[in-house]
């Protein structure tokens, strides 16, 4: 049905086997979501859409998993809670200003749409997303690579969204910190 897991706080977690609607996780407040296809299921999750649209609409923090794909306008002014999906619809990321999402599979047009801030880490293999996101104001970046198995031909297939003025945001806050940091061990206060 309709607002799954909605304002679920700090310690809940809820494991759907099925599948749910529009709104879910919203407001989530720290709680953590699975939703998943039952295990003798037909559905091919990469496939099928597990969750409804509009999911995450205005989440704080909390985690998501999501076997299968989301509807249009996942992660809608996330400002905190991180999320994992195999897909979404139109305009993903839309407004989303925290947090971090994971789309390991294809996305619909107008991707990150007013993103102010928070990460996004999106497959693409067959190298089209760039003309389905929505560049005004983020980049994309290649990932960095790491020591997973397969990771050196995964790592090419994944672009990192990030906000223009957030990335800004954050090389500020650490050259002040850094200053910070110097000014104390100056003073002896370290």
């Amino acid at each position: 049905g309709q607002s799954f897991g909605a304002f679920v706080a700090a310690g809940i977690s809820l494991n759907l086997v099925g599948e749910a609607n529009d709104y879910v996780g919203k407001g989530l407040s720290g709680g953590r979501l699975v939703v998943r296809p039952p295990a003798d299921s037909a559905i091919v999750p990469e496939k099928s859409i597990i969750v409804g649209n509009t999911v995450l609409y205005g989440a704080i923090s909390g985690e998501c998993y999501f076997q299968g794909i989301a509807g249009e306008r996942f992660a809608v002014r996330n400002s905190g809670a991180i999320a994992v999906v195999e897909g979404c619809g139109d305009h993903g990321c839309e407004y989303m200003t925290g947090g971090i999402v994971v789309v390991i599979g294809a996305t619909g047009r107008n991707f990150a749409a007013g993103m102010s801030g928070g990460i996004a880490y999106v497959l693409d293999e067959d190298k089209t997303f760039e003309q389905r996101c929505n560049l005004a104001m983020v980049d994309l970046e290649p990932l960095a690579s790491e020591d997973l198995d397969n990771w050196d031909e995964m790592v090419t297939k994944f672009v990192k969204v990030m906000p223009v003025e957030y990335r800004r945001a954050l090389r500020e806050t650490e050259q002040a910190k850094a200053a910070m940091d110097m000014s104390a061990d100056i003073r002896g206060d370290k």
